[in-house]
């Protein structure tokens, strides 16, 4: 899991960056429930963040024009995005795919990511439910896609979505090699279900303001602490789930899941299924989380994890018999 932090400013986003957030996000809460930034705090943003790390935009709750979206989305691109957020509300379903398939075209020899995202409280406004998430980004052609709430009444993303629908939508997400993400008012005290969903990417603003209080601005203080805390859970120091672990000989089939993010070991595990299903699969896992995220792979797919251990780099080693 990666650390997002939605800023508002150049300001708010080098304090997020110096606090150690691997994405600063920029937006704009005071437009409506929440809108774009400026398009010169977005390139002040850009200028000033190393291109190594992400700077993404969101354009919020989009409107059913087509061009607009398309417009705003090329803009992204334009001015160096990592990834621009589309979000949908009160849009019929074939509509946001239609818009999502214009944005993907917009963004034709740019670098900038598509990323297709519904908010888990859509039902409070009529809109468009957020199960529908994994289908809307594949047939959106999105490169990922982010869950995130619109309700500023102090209810999070999981008053709306319970954490087991979360796993399932982040684990088929994971299966088609998008990038996952959640986001919505999203608290320390979140962190272990959040673990144990495990998305490729968690967005916060409130968790890393001072005091916790979304309206002081972001503080490289509270950023720091939010990503210490992630870190150890992915590392394992924090336990979320129970595990079982021993060791197993090397051979087999290789998969080197080092340098992929879970959604790309899960993509070349089901690969080698699909090609072999008679080998055993050793997979080598960087994090304890990714590792948890194959275990239920195999287990839905009805493969047997035959043994799991850390070897002396620290990195999981899982082997799979088909």
């Amino acid at each position: 899991m990666i650390l997002m932090a939605s800023v508002q400013n150049l300001e708010e986003a080098l304090e997020a960056l110096y606090g150690g957030a691997d994405i600063v996000d920029v937006k704009n809460l005071q437009e409506a429930l929440v809108g774009s930034a400026h398009p010169g705090i977005v390139k002040q943003v850009r200028e000033a963040i190393p291109l190594d790390r992400h700077a993404s935009v969101t354009l919020g709750v989009v409107p059913n024009q087509v061009g607009t979206v398309a417009m705003a989305c090329y803009t992204a691109g334009v001015l160096n995005a990592t990834s621009v957020k589309v979000g949908f509300m009160k849009t019929e379903y074939d509509a946001a795919v239609e818009i999502l398939l214009a944005c993907k075209d917009a963004l034709d020899g740019f670098e900038t990511k598509l990323i297709g995202s519904l908010f888990a409280d859509n039902p409070l406004y009529d809109g468009l439910d957020a199960s529908n998430m994994v289908p809307l980004a594949k047939d959106g052609q999105c490169d990922g896609f982010l869950i995130d709430t619109l309700t500023k009444d102090g209810r999070n993303l999981f008053d709306f979505m319970p954490e087991s629908q979360l796993r399932e939508i982040v684990v088929e997400g994971k299966k088609l090699a998008k990038s996952t993400a959640l986001s919505g008012h999203l608290r320390l005290e979140d962190l272990d279900e959040l673990a144990r969903i495990n998305p490729d990417i968690v967005g916060v603003r409130g968790a890393v303001c001072q005091m916790g209080d979304r309206s002081s601005g972001v503080h490289r203080d509270a950023v720091a602490n939010f990503k210490r805390e992630l870190n150890l859970r992915e590392t394992g120091q924090i336990e979320v789930r129970e595990t079982d672990t021993a060791l197993s000989d090397d051979g087999w089939v290789v998969i080197d899941g080092t340098g992929k993010t879970c959604a790309g070991i899960l993509a070349a595990l089901t690969s080698q299924i699909g090609q072999d299903s008679k080998s055993f699969i050793e997979v080598i896992i960087p994090d304890v989380l990714n590792s948890y995220d194959v275990v239920l792979w195999a287990e839905e797919g009805e493969h047997s994890v035959v043994t799991q251990r850390k070897d002396q780099s620290g990195a999981m080693r899982i082997l799979i018999r088909p």
